[in-house]
């Protein structure tokens, strides 16, 4: 565990780490103050944060588990201590990391007798299992248990609906959230003409992020929702003069883009993001993490630059100017 003094500074508003301890591979826990802050500045950051803390930050989990020889999900092995509905519960506890997009397959395949742990599952490169040690399943006999499994990274809490289940396969609750828990507190100081504020926040993540990493990343997913709203003056004020200069350079995708070019003037690119564009969800994080947030950057990219982002396909690359013509 980490301790600091807690220095507060007048001039300039700074945050800091003040305490940070790992309660077990699956629980660790972070304080942070941020000062000096005006009269109810402090409420309304703490407020922000722990939303966008506990709901705007992506996890991986299993979201789906398939064998042939379940009936149904309250149904019983023989050779396994476990109903399959306790099998099922014990998978959704699983903490994985990963920073993959869409879905990915992994597998279970152990023999009996003998405990069945987060360790025999097989994963895909691009996943991490945080506790080896989660137990999922009790094997009494010597049988063999094959469970084919589905991961997914997304944000937020899944239910899933009973019409799901077919073929073997059953859906699982799935919980996004690697934030555990987050709590905000303020102190007051100084007098009253001249009263300031420090925001302290704690947060206890699930292992699979460290509470300054989640800090980190849920500012970044605040900042771009209130992207749209840093240019309404400036959007406001060309709509009123009806004035919709936008340069657009040559970006040499495909002769298509001829039209695109045509229709320049027809609409203010700059202020059409790219969230508005019905972009398939891995798209959309792989333009966003490179700093593409509108059409007009889109645009400003050529075939070449979008390539050689991270994940990125040509089939992506098709898939966008379909959404751009229709734009």
């Amino acid at each position: 565990m980490v301790r600091e003094k807690v220095k507060v500074s007048t001039r300039t508003l700074q945050w800091k780490c003040v305490e940070s301890r790992t309660d077990s591979k699956r629980l660790y826990y972070g304080r942070f103050i941020l000062s000096p802050l005006m009269k109810g500045q402090a409420d309304t950051i703490g407020i922000a944060m722990r939303r966008a803390l506990l709901g705007e930050i992506e996890g991986t989990c299993i979201t789906r588990a398939k064998s042939e020889k379940i009936r149904h999900e309250y149904s019983t092995i023989i050779g396994i201590q476990e109903s399959v509905h306790e099998i099922l519960m014990n998978l959704k506890e699983i903490v994985l990391r990963s920073n993959l997009y869409g879905t990915r397959n992994a597998v279970i395949c152990a023999k009996g007798p003998g405990y069945v742990t987060a360790q025999d599952i097989i994963l895909p490169p691009s996943v991490e299992i945080v506790d080896n040690t989660q137990h999922i399943a009790s094997l009494t006999e010597p049988i063999d248990l094959c469970i084919g499994l589905q991961i997914e990274r997304n944000r937020g809490y899944h239910i899933k609906t009973p019409n799901n289940f077919h073929d073997g396969s059953y859906p699982i609750d799935a919980v996004f959230m690697p934030v555990r828990n987050v709590n905000h507190s303020i102190h007051c100081y100084g007098n009253d003409n001249e009263k300031q504020e420090i925001l302290f926040l704690e947060i206890w993540t699930n292992g699979s992020l460290t509470p300054k990493e989640a800090l980190h990343e849920a500012s970044r997913n605040l900042i771009d929702l209130f992207i749209p709203f840093l240019h309404a003056e400036e959007e406001n004020l060309q709509l009123e003069n009806n004035q919709y200069n936008v340069t657009l350079p040559f970006f040499p995708f495909h002769d298509r883009l001829a039209k695109l070019r045509k229709k320049k003037k027809e609409i203010a690119l700059k202020y059409i993001f790219i969230d508005q564009s019905e972009l398939p969800p891995r798209i959309y994080n792989c333009l966003k993490k490179s700093n593409i947030h509108t059409l007009l950057d889109l645009l400003n990219n050529s075939r070449e630059d979008l390539m050689k982002i991270e994940h990125f396909r040509i089939e992506d690359v098709k898939q966008i100017l379909g959404i751009l013509e229709k734009k």
